[in-house]
């Protein structure tokens, strides 16, 4: 229990107590705890996670994977059901996409976990619009459980999924509504999503807040959502999250969101402005805007996320809160520097069950990485001596598929997240994953050409050399490597300015900060690096290598080389 709840039940209890003291024999005295509520206080479980992204099985390491999640969800539920409470199982969306064992089967695997493991409901992520509306359509029909969002509407003015759900557990009556980002007609496919409208999520929570107190559907009103949480409500170019809801809306209109996009674990700081430095097994106090809480599980299933209510007098009071690690490790190091990885927790056995049904899933999966995707005439370079020193048709090929993927003016990609070539001939699935298999996800950010200017002007100027050194399409300049500034004559084809504005791609790894990048707050628009250069090379099927060769749209000058800036050791 926090100290802020026990606080307020103090402070309900002392004035209870003053009330028994002053008033008539006649006068009913209030509860000021679920014991004093005795029968009248209802007990529940609220459980969560988010962001799947295809994470059916567990890793190398024994980490997450749906059997060992649906072990640690029985047991919860076995231990609340003898307490006399009821649990509700709620999933932030966004199943789909992150592995190619899930990717190659629509996320079949998935859903079927999810089904074992009982969920009760899901919010629609910005992912599962990944693939044509046939296959979201299949999974919802294969799903035991509703997908919501109220804000997603189709051409002829209804909605494309149900907006809420009503449970009740254990006598209270819990209104579930759905909620997805903005941002997903912007960094949706155009091709699957050119026939819905992504409307605004503050907008329509009300409605459907009105709708279900008018018609007195429910005594709490909660959400799943898949909008992100951005710690005090600082979002950067993302469309406002689950902060800006809450304040938005009327105090006490909506109890409690379970969210998901940004993939974080939302535990919080007193004063609820800034994260905790949180780590697998910590303590988590989750956020709390307007009187509404607000919780997040990071992603792929890591966590599950516990929220135990007590709900009395009418109000519904927060009891306690933690996010459970799912066969979570830690490397530690010994008194002789040796390393090993520990679990950070005890122990979750497995279901064996469900285990065995995914293994078929997960063999299948393997064996289709195999499987012939495209073909290339001629090698496309990414050897590191090479790709570090030059621009390459891969590296260049990498970039442009990032752009590409979300409509991007340019694109830009470290040459250290390039770790292979791959020869000329056919080209599989492994061959994606062997030149990209840090599991980056490509961001979205949009700058003026002023600002465009002074972002190039650091990033192509890093060192030949380095894993830093930058492969850039989409983009012609100059570079003065002495300077450190760039002139730019043209981006996507057309005459630079500096007052318009341009959209480029990064890798989420140079857009925290990493290879000394200066660090962005762009769009997260989850899309998996290999997957990204999978599809890519899918839809081209024959690629001609040539097309991606350099074509001197960058020159560098004051440098001891034409091909970038000062050399360190390649």
């Amino acid at each position: 229990m926090s100290a802020k709840l026990v606080k307020g039940l103090l402070a309900t209890a002392v004035l209870a107590a003053l009330a028994g003291c002053n008033g008539s024999d006649n006068e009913v005295k209030v509860p000021a705890s679920c014991a004093e509520a005795g029968d009248a206080c209802k007990v529940f479980t609220v459980l969560h996670t988010n962001d799947n992204h295809g994470r059916f099985w567990e890793n190398k390491d024994g980490e997450y994977g749906m059997a060992a999640r649906k072990a640690l969800v029985d047991a919860i539920r076995a231990e609340v059901e003898s307490n006399g409470g009821e649990v509700l199982l709620l999933s932030g969306g966004d199943i789909n996409t992150g592995v190619p064992e899930s990717d190659l089967q629509d996320a079949v695997p998935d859903f079927i976990g999810m089904n074992k493991i009982g969920y009760d409901a899901m919010a629609v992520g910005n992912h599962e619009f990944d693939n044509p509306l046939s296959i979201l359509d299949m999974q919802r029909t294969l799903a035991d459980f509703p997908f919501l969002a109220a804000n997603i509407y189709k051409a002829d003015g209804s909605r494309y999924f149900d907006a809420y759900k009503v449970f009740e557990l254990n006598g209270v009556k819990v209104a579930v509504i759905g909620l997805t980002t903005e941002d997903t007609a912007k960094i949706g496919n155009p091709e699957f999503i050119s026939e819905l409208e992504f409307r605004d999520p503050k907008e329509e929570v009300a409605k459907v807040i009105k709708e279900i107190k008018d018609g007195k559907l429910a005594d709490i009103i909660i959400a799943t959502t898949h909008m992100g949480h951005y710690a005090d409500g600082q979002n950067g170019s993302n469309a406002p999250g689950d902060v800006a809801m809450a304040r938005a809306l009327n105090q006490g209109d909506l109890q409690l969101i379970v969210g998901g996009h940004s993939q974080n674990p939302v535990c919080m700081e007193a004063g609820n402005t800034a994260y905790a430095e949180f780590q697998a097994g910590d303590d988590c106090t989750p956020d709390q805007q307007n009187g509404t809480w607000i919780m997040q599980a990071h992603e792929w299933g890591k966590y599950v996320g516990r929220a135990d209510f007590e709900y009395y007098n009418g109000e519904l009071h927060l009891a306690s809160y933690k996010l459970i690690p799912v066969n979570l490790v830690k490397t530690v190091v010994d008194e002789s520097g040796n390393k090993s990885k520990v679990l950070v927790a005890d122990k979750i056995e497995p279901d064996t069950e469900l285990k065995d049904l995914l293994q078929y899933y997960q063999d299948r999966g393997q064996g289709k990485l195999d499987e012939v995707i495209g073909t290339t005439d001629a090698k496309l370079e990414g050897d590191r001596a090479v790709v570090r020193g030059q621009q390459t048709n891969l590296g260049r090929l990498i970039a442009m598929a990032q752009a590409t993927q979300v409509n991007a003016d340019f694109g830009v990609m470290n040459s250290g997240g390039v770790r292979a070539s791959i020869a000329a001939g056919d080209i599989s699935y492994r061959d994606v994953l062997t030149v990209q298999p840090f599991g980056n996800t490509v961001t979205l950010s949009t700058m003026t050409g002023a600002e465009v200017a002074d972002y190039l002007a650091v990033v192509a100027s890093m060192q030949r050399g380095s894993g830093a050194y930058a492969q850039i399409t989409g983009v012609k300049m100059t570079v003065d490597c002495t300077a450190k500034s760039v002139a730019i004559s043209e981006i996507n084809g057309k005459d630079f300015s500096d007052t318009d504005s341009y959209t480029f791609t990064v890798p989420s790894f140079n857009a925290a900060g990493g290879d000394g990048y200066p660090a962005l707050t762009p769009i997260q628009t989850g899309y998996v690096d290999a997957d990204v250069l999978y599809n890519f090379f899918k839809a081209k099927e024959a690629i001609v290598a040539a097309d991606y060769e350099p074509m001197g749209d960058i020159v560098y000058t004051n440098s001891n080389s034409p091909l970038g800036c000062e050399v360190t050791a390649l």
